[in-house]
């Protein structure tokens, strides 16, 4: 153990690349993206730090161009969640024993490898895997997970660091352990900052983890692993698998060991997980920690006050970067009578100037949907508001899976508050208009409110305070996030702690040390220096 109370490097967020035209971090970035474009990939499993091949391969195809064979990963089976879960609690004691300062080395170097050599590694991989354009890749696979990395360690200090008051002749402290068994991390393919951070930060406070991540974002999963191991995480204690969802999912939460699940995805999966975690519970050495963030049904409600051009620009940018495929996407709005006429012009100008394509070109602002499932599905929702009595596609509406999974940016105005595409999730670029008349703000705030099970993230646009304050209070509990003249959008980790309460997860705030409280079990200590050598006290004479 250490013989010091270290500090730790003071976090701060990681500069955002501007890959403005000409730039030289575009041009290698494009470059980087052409060279892995052109390579066949194999990506194994990583069980005990060993590359698990079986022969199993499953093509992977890029969202912008699914003809196109990038490489193949191998699949596991049941066999590869036993060997992961065996690995995980082999490694446990060692990695547990290991002071917490070699544990944070590991990640704050895994940081500056993101920053420096993989940087461009890790976007070109998201942006090949899960078609996300330079911006998009750049704020997500580099620079968040980054911060998840340092500002966790710094969280990981702070925590550690708070200690209860002693009396005199008595020192009373808590120590921090990690949880009793081995962790399960499952990850979504839409951001890879938060692939990373699912398995690391409950890793970092002395967890070994299982990780299964989603099989649209392997490509950069394999990255994330790549950097861990030149980090030097030791072996065994993140063991990634590619294995069916269901089935991985009853065996790990039917497992004694089984200690804590940190998952993000859809709703309907994480209940699932929660109630066999329900019918598993007298099986447990102990109660496992659940943590999860899942959908949204994200909204923006404008006042009369609002400035429009703010609004519009809100709207485009919270509705249609990476194509609204966002927990946090502005996917339903409501907008005055007074001003839906000129937000609307200002829509139309915008995405008219809107470019779609592949990432490949980083003038294109809007890339392709994650697959075929979620294109049928926007067309789905397109072709239904077409044919609707009480609904009407205003603004763009175009699909086209000729090549890739392309939905162009759409706007679906609608005369009912409860019809489908303002009430359910959809995870693509399409935003829903509910205008409402002037007079009735307050109505519509308690609208909002009730329109949706989700509680994720929500913004106000209003010049007039009172109109703010207002909203604020009437959306406590609509949201999880809450902006102000803002579109909902683009949490920063250290700076706005992110997750959503009601069926949108646990709120356990992710980029936070909320979060990070979850993966460790405190122990209480106290010692008396002279202990009492009689049984009576003063009372009694």
């Amino acid at each position: 153990m250490s013989k010091a109370i270290s500090q730790v490097p003071f976090a701060v967020n990681e500069p955002v690349n501007s890959y403005a035209p000409g730039t030289p971090e575009v041009k290698s970035l494009i470059a980087q993206y052409k060279k892995m474009w052109a390579e066949k990939i194999e990506i194994p499993m990583i069980i005990n730090g060993e590359e698990v091949k079986t022969g199993d391969k499953v093509q992977l195809q890029s969202p912008q161009d699914h003809a196109h064979d990038f490489g193949f990963y191998h699949r596991g089976t049941m066999q590869h969640v036993d060997d992961a879960i065996n690995a995980a609690l082999a490694a446990k004691k060692e990695w547990n024993e290991l002071g917490w300062e070699h544990r944070a080395a590991i990640f704050l170097k895994a940081a500056d490898l993101l920053a420096g050599p993989y940087r461009d590694v890790i976007n070109a991989a998201t942006m090949i895997g899960q078609s996300k354009n330079v911006h998009q890749a750049e704020i997500d696979s580099a620079c968040e997970f980054i911060d998840f990395l340092r500002f966790n360690v710094e969280f990981m200090t702070e925590m550690y660091s708070e200690q209860p008051v002693s009396d005199a002749g008595i020192w009373n402290r808590v120590e921090y352990r990690p949880l009793e068994g081995f962790c399960f991390a499952v990850t979504p393919f839409n951001f890879t900052a938060i692939s990373g951070n699912l398995p690391t930060c409950m890793a970092m406070l002395g967890n070994v983890v299982v990780w299964k991540p989603s099989d649209k974002q392997v490509y950069s999963a394999k990255v994330i692993m790549d950097v861990l191991t030149e980090a030097g995480l030791p072996k065994g204690v993140i063991n990634m698998i590619f294995t069916d969802g269901k089935e991985t999912a009853e065996k790990v939460l039917a497992h004694r060991d089984f200690a804590g699940l940190h998952f993000t995805g859809s709703t309907k999966v994480f209940q699932g997980m929660w109630k066999m975690i329900g019918d598993n519970i007298h099986n447990y050495r102990t109660y496992p920690r659940i943590v999860g963030e899942t959908g949204g049904k994200d909204f923006v409600i404008a006042h009369p006050s609002a400035n429009v051009e703010a609004v519009a620009t809100a709207l485009v940018r919270g509705a249609f970067e990476y194509q609204g495929q966002k927990c946090s996407a502005a996917s339903r709005a409501y907008i005055p009578q007074s001003l839906w006429a000129d937000v609307k012009k200002v829509m139309e100008t915008q995405i008219a100037s809107i470019k779609i394509g592949s990432p490949e070109d980083p003038s294109n602002f809007v890339n392709a949907v994650i697959d075929k499932n979620s294109f049928e599905k926007c067309k789905g929702y397109i072709d239904r508001a077409n044919a609707s009595d009480e609904a009407n596609v205003v603004i763009g509406g175009k699909t086209d899976d000729s090549k890739g999974w392309f939905v162009h940016p759409t706007v679906i105005e609608t005369t009912n508050p409860q019809y489908e595409s303002m009430v359910e999730e959809i995870f693509g670029p399409i935003l829903s208009i509910y205008v409402y008349e002037d007079a009735k703000w307050a109505e519509t705030l308690q609208l909002v409110d009730s329109s949706s099970p989700y509680s994720l993230t929500g913004s106000v646009f209003a010049q007039d305070r009172y109109a703010v304050n207002e909203a604020f209070k009437a959306l406590e509990n609509a949201s999880g996030n809450f902006y102000i003249n803002d579109k909902p959008t683009g949490a920063v980790v250290g700076q706005q702690p992110f997750g959503g309460g009601r069926a949108s997860g646990t709120n356990d705030k992710a980029g936070s040390k909320m979060n990070l409280l979850r993966w460790t079990s405190v122990r209480s200590i106290k010692e008396t220096f002279v202990s009492p050598k009689d049984y009576k006290y003063p009372y009694l004479g």
